[in-house]
């Protein structure tokens, strides 16, 4: 009995302290879940909110770019794209092998969805093909039950209307790679394009616009349940160029299958009316994505259609830098207006012979001029030295970038004494003042300068910019974009430039033989049938010519490969008796000279943009912008 008892109060005593052992445990536990349930339930709300609610960057609509009176020459087109859902198909491989028999899809193309697939989420969409046409995305609805997991998408592509005739000075958009990532997280998006090129890469950033954002509510897997809110963000910027889409065309089909490039600008403002340069491609092809072997025929084109010739190319002047020297001459006074000088189709440089492409006899100045008489430019070249010809050149607009900010732009090269000393270390002789005097030699130019020059000369020696984008378009210009008030005076004599100015004239309009009479203007009505145009040719060897082969003669064009034929080059304005156009045509290894082939070109564009007059009309103003898609004015 006392053997019990004793049992009774040992296993009594026993469960008091499992019991209090209990309570204290159930009291931690009650105050943990009070502590978590009451005193942090604000953060662990907000915690669990956050887990389920996912934020997703929205792209913008890309802004437009638009020609001065509201021409769209880049816009945005609706773009139907195949989609694939890698958890929705029974095997990937085999539903891409059947949607390809329904639209054509590359073995890289294969090969990026399966990459991509093994990277990514298997319920996030992965774009198979862009670009489909509306058979393609019907033939897709179609066969829709037999291809579980493959949807069509619409967004947005960009498109270029005018296709080759502005591609380089456009540009294009692209996937974006490596180099462009940076800290804006439109680029991380799936199928975004960044601006590659021309005005498209200058202004990308105005033209991306802001990202929106769509809140979103997920499940434990990440699939989207509905969504919350949503911010559309800011769309791109319209970009409003100087350029008509009337001349560029006009320009860029009168090219036809020229290697070449053209300028014309205004000589007032300096906007730019046309910049072409030929051959071309199409932007679109840029945009929707290259094919290896569409890259390789544009890559290995000696005639260069990825280059902007009217801005990378370096050419030399030949006899269109006669206008610096003038100009050089007249302001040291080396020579008179009215002094002559003998040719006889020679020039003696001690026993080396410099020679001219025909016996010319006595020129003055604008008949050496209207002529393009070499030994009278060899002459007077000597007489100034090089360092007195590179400061003139300078100052027409030679030898510096035009601070339009179009990538691949080019210097040119203005020589000097000390730039050969620095480059080649070698001395400067009187020889190498001879070739710079006729525009050949280290001189190089390109198109877009020689149209600066010939502005300069035109509108009475004002250092007029060039101007791609409208000033009032809502976007920042690059740093040297000219402002239409800030134009300083060259400080060149007006009495100098309209003698230069009348020497252009008789390049085209004087009786008798002139070197290019074939660009006299052609116009009949009342008005405008007095107008004439003045000018200056250019033929630039790209050779060496061999004392034998001089000796010989010279050979036809049509004997010689094309890469060793000579550039044809022209600079001109209109209307000579008051100027508002200026013009530059370029025409690589041409089958003849500037007054043959460049200067009928020059003509016919120069007529077709004193026809139009853009400058005499109102171009587009903000309000306008939005509706930008009316005719040009007539």
């Amino acid at each position: 009995m006392n053997r019990d008892s004793e049992w009774v109060r040992m296993f009594n005593r026993r469960a008091a302290v499992l019991a209090g052992g209990q309570a204290v445990l159930v009291s931690a536990l009650v105050g943990r879940l009070y502590y978590l349930q009451i005193v942090e339930s604000d953060r662990y709300m907000m915690l669990a909110e956050d887990n389920r609610i996912n934020m997703q960057l929205l792209k913008p609509p890309r802004g437009r770019i638009l020609d001065r009176f509201g021409q769209p020459l880049a816009i945005n087109q609706q773009n139907f794209s195949a989609l694939i859902v890698p958890e929705q198909v029974r095997t990937l491989s085999d539903t891409l092998d059947a949607l390809g028999q329904i639209i054509s899809l590359s073995e890289l193309d294969h090969e990026r969805v399966k990459k991509e697939a093994s990277r990514k989420r298997g319920f996030l969409p992965i774009t198979v093909r862009e670009n489909l046409t509306w058979d393609e995305m019907s033939r897709i609805q179609v066969n829709a039950p037999d291809l579980p997991g493959v949807t069509i998408d619409l967004g947005l592509t960009r498109y270029y209307p005018q296709h080759e005739n502005a591609a380089h000075l456009l540009g294009y958009v692209a996937a974006v790679d490596e180099a462009d990532l940076t800290g804006d997280p439109l680029l991380q998006l799936p199928g975004f394009r960044a601006g590659k090129e021309g005005i498209e890469k200058v202004y990308d950033m105005a033209l991306r616009g802001k990202a929106g954002a769509s809140q979103v509510e997920v499940n434990a897997y990440g699939r989207i349940i509905r969504e919350l809110q949503r911010d559309e963000g800011e769309p791109g910027a319209d970009v409003v160029l100087t350029i008509d889409e009337r001349i560029q065309h006009y320009a860029a089909e009168r090219l036809g299958p020229e290697s070449a490039s053209v300028v014309v600008l205004d000589v007032h403002t300096g906007d730019l009316l046309a910049l072409v340069s030929n051959p071309s491609f199409d932007a679109n092809a840029f945009s929707r994505g290259l094919t290896s072997e569409e890259w390789k025929t544009l890559s290995t084109d000696d005639h260069k259609p990825l280059v902007n010739k009217a801005v990378a190319g370096q050419y030399s002047p030949g006899s269109t830098f006669k206008l610096v020297v003038t100009l050089a001459a007249l302001e040291h006074q080396v020579i008179s207006p009215e002094q002559t000088v003998s040719c006889n189709g020679r020039y003696m440089l001690g026993n080396y012979v410099k020679r001219c492409h025909k016996v010319h006899g006595s020129v003055n100045m604008t008949r050496a001029i209207s002529m393009s008489c070499d030994v009278y430019f060899y002459e007077i070249a000597r007489r100034l030295g090089v360092d007195k010809i590179a400061a003139m050149a300078r100052r027409l607009g030679l030898g510096e970038l035009s601070g339009i900010g179009l990538p691949g732009e080019q210097r040119g090269l203005v020589p000097t004494e000390a730039w050969k000393k620095a480059a080649r270390n070698e001395r400067w002789s009187t020889g190498d003042t001879l070739n710079v005097g006729i525009g050949q030699g280290d001189v190089l130019t390109t198109p877009l300068q020689l149209a600066i020059m010939a502005a300069r000369v035109a509108n009475g020696g004002l250092a007029v910019k060039p101007r791609l984008v409208r000033p009032a378009t809502g976007v920042d210009q690059p740093p040297d974009a000219q402002a239409e008030t800030a134009m300083p005076s060259l400080g060149i004599s007006e009495k100098h430039l309209a003698i230069l100015r009348q020497g252009m004239s008789d390049v085209i309009n004087a009786p008798g033989f002139t070197t290019a009479a074939v660009a006299r203007l052609r116009f009949k009505d009342p008005e405008r049938r007095t107008w004439t145009m003045s000018g200056k040719t250019g033929t630039a060897a790209v050779r060496r010519i061999s004392v034998t082969e001089r000796e010989a003669g010279p050979r036809e064009p049509g004997e010689l490969p094309w890469h060793l034929r000579d550039n044809a080059l022209f600079v001109a304005f209109a209307p000579s008796h008051q100027p508002r156009y200026a013009i530059a045509v370029v025409v690589d290894h041409a089958m003849g000279g500037g007054g043959k082939i460049a200067a009928p070109i020059a003509r016919d564009i120069m007529e077709r943009v004193l026809e139009l007059d853009p400058s005499r009309k109102p171009r587009v103003d903000d309000e306008q912008i939005a509706t930008a898609t009316a005719e040009p004015p007539a």
